[in-house]
């Protein structure tokens, strides 16, 4: 099967560029399960329902997302009306929500979805690592799970290819979220599992990570907080990973880059 993961969404021109360009790549590419992390959705921090609904209705099967998942407080009720919507796996017990979700694709595929947040330089949270195995160890790839996606939200490099290695031979993708910098070390590990420490950001990369340029230059160069953060509104590139799995097991057969659209296009992938 054919899944394409894209990452975080950065504000209205994140939000645009998905909805402009997602159904169109869905059906060049045949994609049959497409994820998008959600993380930085609405106003550059969190996700409100009415923007979760509009990355569904663009194609993502299942929105996922990270540190900041509750900065809209409506969230805190609205995430447990979706089951197509999922935040980290390792908050404290008690958060509202789930970590992970099993849904069915477009043609019948069983697809396992966990997201995770790091640790290194990051708020304090229960171990990743085990709370990943805990939920793979329930729906095993090539069991009940035709294809398992880990999306880890760290900040660390090293943490995410960790989280990798650590997976290889269970899931079919490990990609990092978090930097919205995509890395050029997408890859396939020795036990059949893709590996990409970062996707990159849906969002104008005539920026600052997705920031208006002034204000985070203002505090690089004089220390100073004198505005808030502002999402930056030009013209965004759709960045993401692309994988093909094996039918039987599950595993990652394929590899792609994908950026499309603004500063960084590339050309569609090619499976």
């Amino acid at each position: 099967m054919r899944l394409l993961f894209l990452g975080d969404v950065m504000g209205r021109a994140g939000r645009d560029v998905v909805a402009e360009r997602l159904p169109d790549l869905i059906e060049q590419c045949r994609f049959d399960f497409v994820i998008v992390n959600g993380e930085n959705a609405s106003h550059g921090r969190g996700i409100t329902e009415a923007h979760y609904e509009l990355l569904r209705d663009a194609g993502a099967d299942v929105v996922t997302l990270g540190d900041h998942a509750f900065d809209q407080r409506e969230l805190m009720t609205a995430i447990e009306r979706h089951d197509t919507l999922i935040r980290p796996i390792n908050f404290p017990p008690g958060a509202p929500g789930r970590g992970a979700t099993m849904i069915t694709g477009r043609n019948g595929h069983q697809v396992l979805v966990v997201n995770a947040l790091g640790r290194v330089f990051m708020p304090p949270m229960d171990d990743p690592f085990r709370a990943v195995d805990n939920a793979i160890a329930r729906c095993p790839l090539g069991e009940q799970a035709d294809a398992i996606v880990v999306d880890f939200h760290a900040e660390a490099t090293s943490e995410m290819q960790g989280m990798g290695h650590y997976l290889d031979g269970r899931v079919s993708l490990v990609v990092g979220t978090h930097t919205h910098i995509p890395t050029s070390d997408h890859r396939i590990l020795r036990g059949g599992t893709g590996l990409m420490s970062d996707a990159g950001m849906c969002g104008d990369y005539d920026s600052v990570i997705g920031m208006e340029l002034e204000e985070p230059l203002n505090r690089f160069v004089t220390g100073l907080v004198t505005a808030r953060f502002t999402p930056s509104e030009g013209e965004a590139t759709l960045c993401g990973v692309a994988i093909e799995t094996d039918r039987g097991s599950g595993l990652c057969t394929q590899i792609q880059p994908v950026r499309i659209g603004g500063s960084l296009s590339q050309a569609l992938p090619q499976f």
